[in-house]
């Protein structure tokens, strides 16, 4: 007599609780992983301010900001003397390009000239320093000055307007050039009266400027070794405000005073 084998209620049970979790286990849904931590944002670079330099025996100071400059006075051209030299922002000098030189706006400001005597107009970009001679405001490049007809008189007087540098995703040779404005007239501004290798000196030159101008102050700077201790008088929120203060240092004695950008 065979005697069937009969399952125990108790292992069908067990069986069934493993094959669950076996299956629990292979539909579970896995967490999505949380939001990504926003990248830490590195920190902002400070712009540095542009320091003076010297020419001729002339300091200048080239302006930091730019919008709402007008200069009127004489302009003039150079050529195949400086053609294939290096810039003051390290271009090659194209003669036949579309360039200037300015004494004190930034590198890469573009500007509008007009000839007022033809009112012929030109959009240049400023790419070189100059012109060191009295009187002249820019020097344009022979290509541009060919368009404002002024090869031939070798100068004409003008009127320059700041248009800015180009904003980012326009051609620079678009037909109608977008402009990002840049402030040229308001910021701080000092006048430097001297430059001391010896700090004694240079306080004795601020007691004897505090008795006429106001906020005469001596400036350590660390970046310059021969004569570190600047002295400066004023404190002016404009360009034209601190050239009042330029001109009146210099009638009083003061020929080498030039303005400084803070």
């Amino acid at each position: 007599m065979n005697r069937q084998n009969k399952i125990s209620p108790f292992l069908i049970i067990v069986a069934c609780g493993l094959v669950l979790l076996y299956l629990h286990g292979c539909t579970r849904v896995r967490p999505l992983p949380g939001p990504a931590k926003p990248p830490t944002k590195a920190p902002a670079k400070k712009t540095e301010k542009p320091r003076p330099y010297k020419v001729m025996g002339k300091w200048y100071q080239p302006l930091p900001h730019a919008r709402g400059f007008k200069q009127k006075g004489i302009a003039s051209w150079y050529g195949k003397k400086f053609h294939g030299r290096k810039t003051s922002n390290g271009e090659i000098y194209n003669m036949y390009g579309v360039t200037a030189a300015h004494k004190t706006l930034p590198l890469g400001t573009y500007v509008r000239v007009r000839n007022l005597k033809n009112n012929k107009k030109i959009d240049v970009r400023i790419n070189d320093r100059g012109p060191f001679v009295r009187g002249r405001i820019i020097d344009l490049s022979y290509g541009a000055a060919k368009k404002m007809g002024i090869v031939g008189a070798g100068t004409a007087p003008v009127e320059v307007t700041a248009l800015g540098r180009p904003m980012a995703g326009k051609s620079a040779a678009a037909t109608v050039p977008a402009y990002m404005p840049v402030d040229f007239y308001s910021g701080n501004f000092t006048i430097q009266v001297g430059a001391f290798s010896n700090p004694d000196n240079a306080e004795k030159l601020k007691r004897k400027l505090s008795r006429i101008y106001k906020n005469a102050h001596v400036v350590n700077d660390l970046h310059e070794k021969t004569a570190p201790f600047k002295v400066r008088v004023g404190a002016c929120s404009t360009l034209d405000q601190a050239a009042k203060y330029e001109t009146r240092l210099i009638q009083n004695g003061f020929p080498d005073a030039f303005i400084i950008a803070e």
